[in-house]
């Protein structure tokens, strides 16, 4: 395997996800495959910026660390974008800053670009519940309510439409041909839970290099935090609909046949198998099979409601959302613009030439 430079994006916006935050650094400096870089970008939040910036004085003055403000709008969209205009790696991974990467990670992430037309690789999400266990209630083929690999993804490293973007990388070629993350669509700190940024940014990608590939390899591992807040029913309905209004969004922007292609597999066969197996489960008596069956209905229907509203919304305004090319910044510049020794290092270039 040729050697592969990464840089780690983690996005962060509050000082609650404090040792949250230290932890996902931390696994990425424990990695088999060393990171190039990780790049903390803080989301318009100027305490949480400065206190990072003081936690990883020494790591920035190494290069190991940098800590960006978001230069865009509020949002993680916006966030990711800023990193990778800056990414001195030829690969952008992301990680979630609630999320901790198992050691191998970015190795299993390289070993799958050794295909030169493989554009992206994401890898399984597995949840950290806060109680210290799943609902019994919870059905898996929900997980992505939680920003989870879900029941229903083939496993083993597989083609896919597109991958998860909490834990996923890119060549960063890939956002040369498609632009970066829409703005607009994603989440923004603590408001409502939307979503699908990343499906639409893979969709296309896709449109752009038609013969790209798009994979997920189940080796790379990452654990996600859940927050209690995250385990309750209320949090299930809302994210299910804001679901359904951020795939309107992407079905308006790029056709429902492809905006919901992995949607009608899914929802014909793998919920109404999750259904059975909760009704099997709650007639022999097993713990939370009814409560799933009906998670899972319920899912549905608060998903299709979100839909149908984001729909008529398009129709009427649009597209709420913006894809702007990534303009990337040389290596010395990028340094230069967050004050580290980029001098030292263009002069060293210049050196070396």
């Amino acid at each position: 395997m040729t050697e592969r430079h990464f840089s780690v994006v983690i996005c962060v916006y509050t000082e609650e996800r404090w040792e949250d935050i230290l932890a996902a650094v931390s696994s990425v400096r424990t990695q088999s495959l060393p990171a190039l870089e990780t790049l903390l970008v803080v989301d318009h939040n100027e305490r949480l910026l400065e206190r990072l910036t003081k936690e990883f004085e020494q790591a920035t003055a190494s290069g190991e660390v940098r800590v960006l403000a978001n230069a865009g709008p509020r949002g993680l969209s916006a966030g990711r974008n800023t990193a990778i205009a800056l990414a001195r790696g030829e690969f952008v991974a992301f990680l979630d800053d609630d999320a901790v990467a198992e050691r191998d990670w970015l190795r299993h992430f390289a070993e799958g670009y050794d295909d030169p037309r493989v554009m992206a690789v994401g890898g399984r999400t597995v949840p950290a519940w806060a109680s210290g266990r799943r609902p019994a209630w919870f059905p898996e083929e929900f997980d992505w309510i939680v920003g989870c690999t879900y029941r229903g993804l083939p496993p083993g490293r597989v083609e896919v439409r597109n991958i998860l973007g909490g834990n996923a990388s890119f060549r960063v070629r890939a956002f040369d041909a498609a632009g970066g993350f829409a703005t607009g669509i994603g989440r923004d700190g603590d408001k409502r839970p939307l979503g699908c940024e990343e499906t639409e940014l893979c969709i296309r990608l896709s449109e752009a290099l038609p013969g790209a590939v798009l994979l997920i390899d189940d080796r790379s591992v990452i654990h996600h935090r859940v927050p209690a807040a995250r385990e309750r029913f209320g949090y299930f309905r809302t994210r299910a609909y804001a679901e359904g209004l951020s795939k309107a969004l992407v079905a308006r922007s790029v056709g429902s046949g492809k905006g919901l292609e992995s949607e009608r597999r899914y929802t014909t066969r793998v919920l109404p198998a999750g259904v059975a197996r909760g009704l099997r489960d709650a007639v022999l008596g097993r713990p939370g099979g009814a409560g799933r069956a009906g998670a899972i209905v319920t899912g549905v229907a608060v998903a299709a409601g979100g839909y149908l509203l984001g729909t008529v919304r398009a129709l009427r305004k649009g597209a709420a959302f913006t894809v702007a090319p990534i303009e990337r910044v040389r290596h010395a510049e990028a340094h230069e613009a967050n004050g580290t020794n980029g001098a030292n290092e263009a002069s060293e270039e210049g050196e070396a030439a």
